[in-house]
């Protein structure tokens, strides 16, 4: 295989036949620019092809497809297909590794990134590996946090200019965030910024003695680019210990938030924190967007982001300005609203011993599965959750153990209370949703979403579905049923004219084309 990716092909918004990176783009817009299926087609896609995983039955990858090569992962299995047929050309074995905490446990991998004739992958324990993309064949190995400290990592890495970066899981174990770059060449470390800062750091005032050591706040889902600001966007998890807060006053910097740093140095230019103190486990993984829209009369370029609290967020990327919030969920009791500078308005509502109802769920009023945003329409496409659920705490203070999660405690389903799923569209210029799609299901479902220039989205409903819907409309307009759960997100490409839409669901990879 003769595989080239320069850095300037990443550059390139939105994709073509390629999808060379987890979202396609550095934007995390989703946004395909291929029109073969349109909105009058669509009802004749049929499957071209399935590859079955052997060890997972929960494949939660976006492959990458790079001149009619499909690269994949599954565990810690790295794997190139032929993307018309799905044939193995090559597969890189790599067994799973035991003893993990949390969700490394679960062996979960979200996809490579690729640099030149280089192939990029986080392991279940925090490695991160360098293969040959044209064969698998491994060029280096280099541990970057760990496991026995309870890292993991769950994530794809993210390709900028000549800089591999990862972050890690963990945030519910008692380990400190991170988000790191390593030389794409070499493999050395070239810089690392701490979420949870260290004593006499800016933000250090919200955690108390060592706490910091374990304060949670982890990278485990890829973050966005903009190469024009040469600043990288990324997502942090909930602080540690979860649901109780006493052992971490204040706002407990820089977990929840979005953090925008320099691409080459790692400095922190900026950061928005969505949830203060959070006591909810409402991780800020969720994508964070960049596009650019007319907002007061004026062109702004805008990070936006459907928020696990309930809020889908405006801001100004280029100094972190909070514009606006937006609820977007009608089940929503941990705050009233936000306030001027972005500050959630609370409740009081809290974790007990005895258990208090709060919503959004823990699973959050999204979550980290993709939105997707669709410059011609000018809306924004994501899942919602509509759920409640009881929050406790523990009564007395939570111990940190390696080996051992660092809840304290957790919640609990409420009886004869339902979940629903939705497909939910946003216009950002107007600050309002477009239009619903409610979901047929019990709202366990955790497909992300895809939307293409020819006015469709694509996206896994609740009931194990691959579905399309008019992007303008939300009208229903085909449906595949992989019967298995979806635990990934959808995306397309383009092979000897033929454009093919793809998504993993429960053990396998589904590949759909016009018939």
């Amino acid at each position: 295989m003769d595989v080239d990716v320069a850095p300037e092909r990443l550059l390139v918004a939105p994709p073509q036949q390629d999808w060379p990176s987890y979202n396609g783009d550095y934007s995390g817009r989703r946004y395909s620019a291929l029109d073969q299926i349109t909105v009058a087609n669509v009802s004749r896609l049929r499957a071209q092809w399935v590859f079955h995983s052997a060890n997972s039955d929960s494949m939660e990858v976006t492959p990458v497809v790079v001149g009619g090569v499909m690269y994949i992962t599954s565990a810690n299995d790295a794997l190139a297909l032929d993307a018309r047929t799905g044939r193995v050309l090559w597969h890189h074995e790599r067994p799973i590794t035991e003893g993990l905490v949390d969700d490394a446990s679960a062996h979960h991998n979200r996809g490579v990134a690729v640099w030149h004739s280089r192939l990029y992958m986080e392991t279940d324990n925090a490695h991160l590996l360098c293969l040959d993309a044209r064969s698998g064949h491994l060029i280096w190995d280099v541990t970057y946090a760990d496991t026995r400290l309870n890292y993991g990592a769950t994530s794809a890495p993210l390709l900028v200019k000549d800089k591999v970066l990862v972050g890690t899981s963990g945030g519910d174990d008692g380990v400190r965030g991170f988000l790191a770059a390593y030389d794409a060449l070499s493999g050395k470390l070239v810089w690392r910024f701490w979420t949870i800062p260290a004593p006499g750091e800016p933000g250090s005032e919200s955690w108390k003695g060592d706490a910091y050591l374990h304060g949670g706040g982890t990278t485990w889902m890829p973050g966005t680019y903009d190469p024009e600001l040469n600043t990288v966007y990324w997502g942090t998890s909930n602080p540690a210990p979860d649901f109780v807060g006493d052992t971490r006053p204040g706002d407990d910097l820089y977990t929840d938030c979005v953090v925008a740093v320099d691409a080459d140095t790692g400095r922190l230019k900026w950061y928005f924190q969505f949830t203060p103190h959070d006591l909810y486990d409402y991780d800020a993984t969720e994508t964070p967007v960049l596009l650019d829209a007319t907002m007061d009369g004026q062109t702004r370029q805008l990070l936006v982001e459907a928020n696990r609290n309930g809020f889908f967020y405006i801001l100004d990327r280029t100094n972190g300005k909070f514009l606006s919030a937006t609820p977007f969920v009608e089940k929503l009791n941990w705050a009233t609203g936000i306030d001027a500078n972005g500050r959630p308005l609370l409740t009081g509502l809290k974790p007990n011993p005895q258990g208090v109802k709060i919503c959004p769920s823990m699973d959050g009023a999204t979550n980290w599965f993709s939105p997707s945003y669709n410059p011609a329409t000018r809306l924004f496409y994501f899942l919602a959750l509509e759920d409640c659920e009881m929050f406790f705490a523990a009564a007395e203070k939570q111990t940190y153990r390696p080996g051992q999660t660092y809840y304290s405690t957790g919640t609990k389903r409420i009886p004869r209370e339902s979940a629903k799923k939705i497909l939910l569209a946003f216009d950002v210029t107007a600050g309002k949703p477009a239009w619903r799609y409610p979901q047929t299901g019990d709202g366990d479902s955790w497909g992300g979403t895809m939307t293409t220039a020819g006015g469709l989205v694509f996206f896994g409903d609740d009931a194990e579905e691959f579905e399309a819907v008019d992007a303008r409309t939300g009208k229903a307009l085909w449906h595949f049923n992989t019967g298995q759960r979806m635990h990934a997100s959808p995306m397309s490409y383009a092979v000897a004219g033929a454009q093919y839409v793809c998504i993993a669901a429960g053990s396998d990879l589904f590949s759909f084309a016009l018939d």
